[in-house]
């Protein structure tokens, strides 16, 4: 699972749009490779921005990438984009571009929109490397992972019990194999030892 890039878009309907603050982690690309998948990422942002319906959510996929936007509309006209691998699940995308678009909107004033280059919303940096796991951003399916942990455990422990059991029902079985084989032992030592009676 992995965030590459997340943006805050000023989308207004039927124009096009721009980026008003973006950040990339493109670590796991070739050096050579960073400037035309920053680019691709910069083109997909935007144009996924502006082609979102205002008050719609969506996920695009393309290539290897899939984008999540939410475009909120309203006064401010913003959308939030970030752009994931294929693994990375959908709620936790949507719940930060929510939060994004929240703390943007609280810190950033509106009349600073058309100025892109003054704009400085570091929260963005944070928020791209807080999210590279979403289980530990995301509540929900921090609880989830707990679960399928204790699940697992749970699983061991019955079959290590099942197995217990398996083994102590072959013992039981050898052991009535045992009594009957010690009975006709008996039987056949105080039969051997009728025939010959010391006096």
């Amino acid at each position: 699972m992995k965030v590459f890039s997340l943006a805050v878009v000023l989308a207004p309907p039927h124009q096009s749009s721009t980026i008003l603050v973006q950040a990339s982690d493109l670590s796991s690309f070739s050096f050579y490779q960073r400037g035309s998948v920053g680019e691709f990422l910069t083109f997909f942002s935007k144009t996924i921005g502006e082609r979102t319906p205002q008050g719609q959510r969506q996920s695009v996929q393309e290539n290897n990438y899939t984008a999540h936007v939410y475009n909120r509309g309203g006064a401010e006209q913003l959308a939030a984009v970030i752009i994931t691998d294929h693994e990375y699940p959908v709620r936790p995308a949507f719940s930060l571009l929510t939060k994004m678009l929240d703390d943007f909107t609280a810190k950033i004033p509106q009349s600073s929109y058309s100025n892109p280059s003054s704009i400085s919303f570091p929260d963005i940096n944070n928020y791209l490397q807080k999210y590279q796991d979403p289980r530990q951003a995301d509540a929900i399916m921090r609880v989830q992972q707990e679960l399928d942990e204790t699940k697992i455990v749970l699983h061991k422990t019955i079959e290590s019990v099942l197995e217990r059991g398996e083994k102590l029902n072959d013992l039981v079985d050898r052991s009535n194999a045992l009594s009957a084989q010690s009975k006709m032992f008996y039987k056949t030592a105080k039969k051997q030892n009728s025939c010959c009676l010391i006096m």
